[in-house]
């Protein structure tokens, strides 16, 4: 990545900034990044305070045509005017995003009574907390209580599943088909302890919660790697989080072996097929989808490999929407201060998907599904679910004709 130096002021960073399209409070990634990078001096007190109205959702550095790390630059920006200003108390409750899923999910039952009832709720919004989106369920069983080894002991394809607090806490359905589909596919899976990867504390402005969560997992990872494991991620943010921010932004020595053996769940399937280790036997799946890009997928430069599995599933029909982000980024958008920004792009995203004749969507990221399923009242699926769903439809097709054989 080049420097702040190296921006040529050409605005395609701000032309594909969803922020600055709906709210005219922030000035836009060039000014807040580059140009305002030309001023801070070292020493000096931050006083830029709307460098917290972007959402990280890398859009920018995305469609920088120089390679300037315009996001980062921002990022840093904004964890210096955290150090050095009273951090809200949404933005510590969010920080600790581990901890907070931790003790939701040992009281599931009560936490998810509260959190919907209106009384708490108008407490929540004091807090400075967003009531647009009903908070997340959380699950007693989580995904870490569950099943942490699966598959052929001796099997030569060994995997690390970094799950991350959605899938643990919220979705532990979803990591657990994951989990079984791996297992499926032939692969010795491991779910070692592993805590939140760091970005939810990094986003809220503080780097060192969020280097001692990198540290934790890093040292667990590595202990993996060296015995020959890859580490596979579903969670896109999670990802984006191991492979640039490990090395890059927390500097952690074992940054750099943790993003060359990390790898993207339906991009290590794709291989796998093409390789020829895994074979797959695809069913038919009669559904119309849209396949929403999060935004940190693009930004991790891989294309879009759980697309190229769709075109694999007989019956399915789907459109890839890229355009738009969700607007909810993480806690972004369960902050009071960003409702309104929140709400107009998941609107302006949910717009693009009911356009179409489809009857439900599928996004990598659990807050794309969140914000977008309650904006278009449609089913929201993790593409890992549909390639399940295929599997699953191909082995009762097989039964049936196993069963009709004379």
């Amino acid at each position: 990545m080049m420097s702040f130096e190296h921006c040529v002021r050409c605005t395609l960073c701000v032309e594909n900034c969803p922020v600055f399209k709906v709210n005219p409070a922030f000035p836009g990634p060039k000014q807040s990044g580059p140009d305002a990078q030309r001023f801070r001096l070292d020493g000096e007190k931050s006083v830029d305070e709307w460098v917290k109205l972007c959402c990280q959702c890398k859009r920018c550095e995305v469609a920088c045509p120089y390679g300037v790390n315009v996001s980062e630059i921002i990022l840093k920006a904004q964890v210096k005017y955290s150090s050095e200003h009273f951090s809200p108390f949404a933005a510590h409750l969010f920080a600790n995003t581990h901890e907070l899923g931790r003790l939701g999910s040992i009281a599931a039952p009560i936490t998810n009574f509260l959190t919907s009832a209106s009384f708490v709720q108008g407490t929540m919004r004091l807090l400075g907390l967003s009531t647009h989106l009903p908070m997340p369920e959380y699950r007693f069983l989580s995904l870490a209580r569950g099943r942490r080894k699966k598959g052929r002991f001796k099997s030569p394809r060994k995997v690390v599943f970094f799950h991350g607090c959605y899938l643990n806490y919220n979705r532990p359905d979803i990591g657990r088909g994951i989990r079984d589909l791996l297992a499926y596919l032939g692969c010795r899976v491991a779910m070692p302890p592993q805590t939140c990867c760091g970005l939810p504390a990094l986003g809220n402005g503080d780097i060192d919660m969020a280097r001692r969560y990198a540290q934790k997992n890093a040292q667990r990872l590595v202990e993996y790697i060296d015995k020959g494991y890859s580490v596979l991620y579903a969670c896109t943010s999670c990802g984006l989080t191991l492979v640039h921010d490990y090395p890059e932004v927390f500097e952690i020595p074992e940054g750099r072996k943790i993003a060359e053996n990390t790898y993207n769940l339906h991009e290590f399937i794709l291989e796998a097929i093409e390789d020829g280790s895994i074979s797959m036997d695809f069913g038919e799946v009669n559904r119309r989808i849209a396949y929403h890009i999060p935004c940190h997928l693009r930004a991790l430069g891989i294309g879009y490999p759980a697309a190229r599995l769709f075109e694999k599933i007989p019956g399915l029909t789907f459109e890839i929407l890229e355009d738009d982000c969700c607007g909810l980024a993480g806690s972004y958008g369960f902050k009071k201060k960003n409702q309104q920004t929140s709400v107009n792009l998941g609107v302006i995203a949910a717009a693009a998907i009911t356009s179409l004749p489809v009857d439900a969507f599928a996004s990598d990221c659990g807050a794309c599904k969140m914000q977008l399923g309650h904006f278009t009242g449609l089913p929201a699926f993790d593409p890992s679910e549909i390639v399940i769903e295929s599997l699953a439809n191909r082995s009762k097709k097989k039964a049936v004709r196993k069963r009709r054989m004379p």
